[in-house]
């Protein structure tokens, strides 16, 4: 059976039209004579969107009992037993209720596609799994239901339903989106100007990293090598020389201006070709700090392996879709450059059409400065070399100018064995001695005519003239193998080192002290220092603040240093030290970004409370006055005459309205008084059974529907009797908002071990216990969606005042269903 097909509808934020999109699509579906069935379509009570869902059919919903109440959700089994070619399923990323086959709508939308249903769906931006810290801290609300990237991802059409944020404010405004009580709350808060710019930018942008994938993927199933100029990409080439830092801020420029010039901006990538035969070649402590440099100029940094450098930088530009390359003139001298093109012009040549920027800088043409190679053989190795030609070679002679005629072929020959023999013991040099010393032997003694440095025949010049080429290609050789080797084994060693240290930084809660102390480790050393413009922002062992204490410095940029002591340190170690020292900097730059950010959270936070607040409040405060000064304009008008009925419900419609304003400033202003530790808190010995019939006065009538239960002997609870009775009215008021009817709350009260328990049950929906800390957020309700309730700040505030008096509030399951507060003070003495 063929797997259906996914399409999604993509929005930027609530209200945008993507259902309405999408039935549109269902209902062009349904013209074409496609079997089209709707299996669950939110319409929030649009009228339009409603209107959109004629003459199509609906599978009826499912029903599911959970924790006292009833929930709607889609019935799957019947929409699978249906079996038509296309399911509308709308909001992909809901949370179904308990009980439910799957626990999320996405999954039940997985199973619908594997059994070859065609399905049509919706789905915020917000609600994207990689995407949801960024909203949360972009619109100060998390959201709760996510689907993973990869379901989005899969889908074979993803359609982007677009809107300015100005035209949806004004559809917000118009009441094409929320209720009437809650447009005030919704513009002033998440559909704020900015947030809605911000949400389109990450939509658009997401799905252009979803179309660039689609576009990979075709390119490569159709074997496209050429480049597609969709957007620009500039690579810049890095050979581990100094040089890199200028063609590095060179590119970031041409990125920039690519970026100003033309849709879509343009990426920034910087390559380094490694050499294949695993040998170390650039500088790692240069290319660390050059990583460090295209990173923070918003790059990304590659490395690849090739022997052919300007193949292997072009099969990777094609690879990414690369548009332009920069690379530094060449810094060969010009005598080099006769034998060899260089890089930059064969990559020029081959680069089709990517365009190839040859940046100049201050050693181009220069000529390579040599870096000195190590030694390949051992200081006695090489000595021993020159002790076996001085004594070797004289030995040889004397043994064939005693012993039986020999042709000068066979002469020749031995003295190449001997040769050979000196390169296997010290190398090069011995070797090359050696090769000079045998030929001028040769001559002398074995080439006629004898005694004399002259050659007779033209054959024994030849023969002569290739054992020595011969001599010095087999001694060049050995010595080459022999530096491989030695730099192998350098390499492997330096890799495992690396690996070592980056491991622990990993494992480590602080990277900079655990590279640190990593290498203080490694190099056995008595102390690591590391400077900041002179400063020690970090050491381990005692720090070093002046270079000439210590027995190595590693200068990293213009202002960071690090000082080594214990002992002096070899060029290989150097090498090592060098790379740790930039990873050093990228550390302690990602420490201090980590305390920036930790510093500026609870300004984030402040002001996240405060744009909540103002949302709220404006509509909260709103609310009792226009309700307090209506009644009274009404009672004062001399238009109209009211009864005595009339009268009365005018002025009980302004008694409620200035109750319930006050209710909403005090809880404001004991809130500031809290947050600021000025709030006073003055405990007392009290009685529950005082205090809770008090707190029941202030919510009349409702709060007459309470049953209270609390025992005679119970102790008194030692605390502030006001701020209590502010709690209790809070719990209360919350319980009652949320009880079913002909089910009203319950208070009851009990004491054990010096603690007494207020317990407030009400036998509602309940919360899930994931959620349960939520309650207690400032400004917060379950979903943002009930904006007519109040500001969300009556747990909040019951629990800091419960707090300061030393008590505890805790939530609980009601048994049956529902919520349990519980409320925890100090008992006092029984009376």
């Amino acid at each position: 059976m063929a797997r259906g097909e996914l399409r999604i509808f993509l929005g930027a934020a609530p209200g945008v039209g993507k259902t309405y999109t999408m039935l549109e699509e269902a209902q062009r579906r349904a013209e074409r004579g496609t079997d089209v069935v709707v299996g669950f379509v939110e319409t929030h009570g649009r009228k339009h969107t409603q209107a959109m869902l004629a003459d199509l059919e609906i599978v009826p919903r499912r029903t599911l009992a959970y924790r006292g109440a009833e929930f709607t959700e889609m019935d799957l089994g019947a929409l699978l037993a249906r079996r038509p070619e296309l399911a509308v399923v709308d909001e992909l990323a809901h949370t179904n209720v308990p009980g439910a086959r799957h626990a999320k709508r996405w999954q039940d939308v997985q199973e619908l596609l594997a059994a070859g249903i065609d399905v049509l769906t919706t789905v915020n931006v917000q609600h994207l799994e990689s995407l949801n810290d960024v909203v949360a801290q972009i619109t100060g609300v998390e959201q709760r239901e996510t689907v993973p990237d990869a379901v989005v991802r899969a889908a074979e059409q993803v359609e982007l339903v677009d809107m300015t944020p100005e035209a949806l404010r004004r559809r917000m405004a118009h009441g094409n989106i929320y209720r009437p009580e809650k447009i005030d709350a919704a513009l002033g808060n998440y559909f704020r100007t900015g947030n809605l710019t911000a949400l389109r930018e990450l939509a658009l942008l997401w799905l252009a990293d979803k179309v660039e994938d689609q576009l990979d993927k075709y390119r490569a199933d159709h074997k496209i090598s050429t480049t597609w100029e969709t957007r620009e990409r500039v690579v810049v080439a890095l050979t581990g020389g100094p040089e890199g830092d200028t063609l590095i801020r060179r590119a970031a420029r041409i990125a920039a201006r690519t970026a100003s010039s033309g849709p879509g901006g343009a990426d920034l990538m910087a390559v380094h070709v490694t050499r294949n035969d695993g040998l170390a070649g650039a500088d790692p402590a240069v290319l660390a700090r050059q990583r460090v440099l295209v990173e923070s100029l918003g790059g990304t940094y590659h490395q690849v392996v090739g022997a052919d450098v300007p193949r292997a930088l072009l099969d990777f530009a094609g690879a990414v879709n690369a548009t332009q390359i920069v690379l530094g003139a060449s810094s060969r001298g010009k005598f080099a450059q006769l034998f060899s093109a260089g890089v930059g012009v064969t990559t020029t040549a081959r680069s089709g059409t990517i365009d190839v920027h040859l940046v100049t800088h201050e050693r181009a043409a220069q000529g390579r400065r040599a870096r000195r190679l190590p030694a390949a053989l051992s200081r006695g190795r090489r000595i021993a070399g020159f002790v076996a030609t001085l004594a070797g070679l004289p030995a040889l002679t004397g043994l064939l100018h005693a012993g039986p005629s020999l042709s000068l072929t066979n002469d020749i020959l031995l003295f190449l064995a001997a040769v050979v023999a000196v390169s296997l013991i010290g190398g090069l040099w011995p070797a090359l001695l050696a090769a000079v010393a045998g030929s001028l032997l040769l001559n002398y003694f074995f080439t006629p005519p004898l005694g004399r440095f002259t050659i007779a025949e033209g054959d024994n010049l030849l023969a002569l003239a290739i054992f020595v080429v011969v001599a010095i290609a087999v001694s060049w050789v050995v010595d080459t193998a022999a530096r491989k080797t030695r730099q192998a084994a350098q390499a492997g060693a330096d890799a495992q080192t690396l690996a070592t240290v980056a491991g622990s930084v990993l494992r480590g809660e602080r990277p900079l002290m655990a590279l640190l102390e990593r290498l203080h480790e490694t190099f056995t050393l008595d102390s690591v220092t590391l400077l900041d413009a002179g400063t020690v922002v970090a050491h381990v062992g005692e720090a070093c603040t002046v270079a000439r204490d210590a027995d190595a410095e590693v200068k990293i940029d213009d202002t960071m240093t690090m000082l080594l002591r214990g002992r002096p340190l070899e060029a290989s170690d150097r090498r090592i030290v060098e790379a740790f020292a930039a990873q050093a900097t990228l550390a302690l730059r990602q420490e201090r970004l980590t305390a920036e950010a930790a510093a500026a959270k609870p300004l984030a936070e402040a002001d996240r409370m405060r744009t909540a607040l103002l949302a709220a409040v404006s509509h909260d405060l709103r609310t009792p006055l226009a309700s307090a000064k209506a009644a009274v304009a009404s009672l004062r008008s001399d238009e109209v005459e009211f009864g005595e009925q009339d009268r009365r419900e005018l002025l009980a419609t302004a008694d409620e309205s200035l109750d319930r304003l006050t209710r909403l400033v005090t809880n404001l202003l004991d809130m500031s008084r809290l947050q600021a530790g000025a709030l006073g808190v003055h405990a007392v010995d009290v009685g529950a059974e005082d205090i809770v019939p008090r707190a029941l006065d202030h919510l009349d009538p409702a709060g007459r529907a309470v049953a209270v239960h609390i025992p005679d002997e119970l102790p008194p609870v030692h605390a502030d009797p006001g701020l209590l009775e502010q709690i209790l009215i809070n719990l209360i008021a919350n319980a009652l908002r949320y009880s079913p009817p002909g089910r009203p709350p319950v208070v009851t009260a009990s004491a054990l071990g010096g603690r007494l328990e207020l317990r407030v049950i009400d036998h509602g929906p309940g919360i899930p216990e994931n959620r349960w800390n939520d309650v207690f957020l400032p400004f917060q309700r379950l979903g943002d969606r009930d904006n007519h309730t109040g500001v969300g700040l009556g747990l909040a505030l019951s629990r800091g005042l419960t707090e300061a008096m030393g008590g505890t509030l805790t939530p609980d399951h009601t048994p049956g269903g529902g919520l349990t507060m519980i409320l925890t003070l100090p008992a006092g003495p029984v009376i």
